[in-house]
């Protein structure tokens, strides 16, 4: 800008110079004509009238340099400005430039702070619930428990899970706002996914007395590419939100149709639709808002979280969701979303006399290093691993799992479960110790962690790590069952 101005001066002091010297040389080149055209009419001008000619010739010079100078004045005051002008609205900028930095800064640092925070609160809270949920599946095994005993022990497990179900829906929507929800695509079974949808609904719905229907209309690509636990997700949330707003006798029917195809793509659509308590069309304007509750509905739990979570899903998948209701009619919600398609593999045939079926694991020949921290919940792993026939050792730390796997046997342990947070060594880094171990079938035996840790960039972590798999507490004793299954199916082919 500096040198913006100089060049501005230069040019203006030159066109000054410049012009006052070509209008010097006209004034002169007019006067010699003059004096020309009167000395060949015999006219010659007398010394007096030669002075007055260049007395007048100095004061028009005099008024055409004071105009130059006057209008060079006024250009160089408006270029001045101009420039005044430029470099505030330059100033301005930089400083609002360097305030979005800054604001990108600190929204940066309280994102991380919020996701530390999350996660932090995500263990603290699963950890003491991992204890109250098992405590209550042991109890509930218990023999000749008194009837009212059970009631109450029901009606925990009951408050455990839409418990342990707000704490997912709140942290979800803190992962969604911050933007670090991603989808895990893979192959997928639409077919499949919503028999399964069906039948985890079944039996709740006849004990409601609701009918309940699940039809796939003209799916013709059944295999596609997409998320299927956040596709699960959807569903279960909208499933569960029409139970939930269904009266008894009532009516609730799920729809798959394909409804258009290219040579890779697929168009879906995903009708849920109930003849519950409906809603206002103020409210089925806002439904899939955060936080979003019906105040003319007082008897039905949740955060208002369900829909606005669904609602992102589907637009991370590329889809839409819209709804439809009528209060004291029903609800329909519809999701439009396209999935690219993958050719459907032959199924095998199944030979006559051939048993397909996987082989089971048997448990009671398999031995486990549990490494837990938290004495209670080491107690209720143990007691849980037990149950199903398991052979237990234990460790309280990441540096006595691996001494004790370092000083055993090959074959010793086939599988260890290890917790994350602890302390001396924490779960990665045993975990890394023991794949660094010289004894090569010591250091590939099967790590699976089992942790309050229960985010999608913890599971990739362990993974990191080196671990095969990952169980989140509160355990879920059926999926862990499953994980132990497929961990030691896989290292004994």
């Amino acid at each position: 800008m500096v040198l913006l101005a100089l060049i501005f001066f230069t040019s203006t002091i030159w066109l000054r110079q410049s012009s006052h010297a070509t209008t010097e040389a006209v004034l002169h080149n007019l006067s010699d004509y003059y004096s020309e055209e009167l000395n060949e009419h015999g006219l010659s001008p007398t010394e007096t009238e030669k002075e007055d000619s260049e007395y007048y010739l100095h004061n028009q010079m005099d008024f055409v340099n004071f105009s130059l100078t006057k209008n060079n004045v006024t250009q160089m005051a408006i270029i001045t400005i101009t420039l005044f002008i430029m470099f505030n609205i330059y100033d301005m900028m930089m400083k609002r430039e360097r305030e979005m930095e800054v604001q990108k800064v600190e929204a940066e640092q309280s994102n991380k702070a919020k996701s530390t925070f999350l996660s932090n609160m995500s263990h603290d809270i699963r950890t003491p619930m991992n204890a109250i949920i098992g405590y209550t599946n042991l109890i509930q095994k218990e023999k000749e428990l008194p009837p009212k005993a059970i009631e109450y022990l029901e009606k925990i497990e009951a408050s455990n899970k839409h418990l342990l179900a707000l704490i997912n829906d709140i942290l979800d929507m803190s992962r969604i706002e911050s933007g670090k929800m991603e989808l895990d695509i893979a192959k997928s079974d639409l077919i499949k996914t919503m028999r399964e949808v069906r039948d985890l609904f079944a039996t709740q719905m006849i004990t409601k007395s609701i009918e309940y229907t699940v039809s796939t209309e003209n799916v013709t690509n059944k295999i596609v590419m997409c998320d299927t636990p956040r596709l699960n997700r959807v569903l279960l949330n909208l499933i569960s939100n029409a139970y939930k707003f269904t009266p008894e006798g009532g009516k609730v029917s799920v729809i798959l149709k394909q409804v258009d195809a290219t040579e890779d793509t697929a168009s879906y659509e995903i009708i849920v639709k109930d003849t519950g308590i409906g809603m206002t069309p103020e409210f089925a304007e806002k439904v899939f808002e955060a936080y979003s509750r019906d105040r003319s509905v007082n008897n039905i739990q949740g955060t208002g979280l369900g829909m606005a979570i669904t609602k992102s899903i589907v637009e991370l998948m590329g889809g839409t969701i819209d709804v439809k209701s009528q209060k004291g009619k029903g609800t329909e919600f519809i999701v439009r979303i396209n999935f690219p398609i993958v050719e459907e593999e032959p199924e095998e045939e199944i030979k006559p006399g051939e048993n397909n079926e996987a082989a089971k694991i048997n448990f009671n020949e398999m031995k486990l290093l549990l490494v837990e921290d938290n004495l209670v919940n080491r107690e209720i792993a143990s007691l849980i691993l037990t149950e199903y026939g398991f052979k237990l050792d234990t460790a309280e730390n990441g540096k006595d799992a691996v001494d004790k796997v370092t000083a055993s046997k090959p074959g010793e342990y086939q599988a260890v479960l290890m917790d994350i947070q602890m302390p001396v060594m924490n779960g990665y880094e045993a975990t890394k110790a023991i794949r660094k171990l010289d004894n090569k079938e010591l250091a590939n035996i099967p790590i699976i962690a089992m942790t309050a840790n229960a985010f999608t960039e913890d599971i990739q972590a362990a993974k990191d790590a080196g671990m095969n798999s990952h169980i989140a507490k509160p355990i879920d004793i059926p999926k862990m069952l499953q994980t132990l299954e497929e961990v030691l199916t896989y290292k004994n082919k």
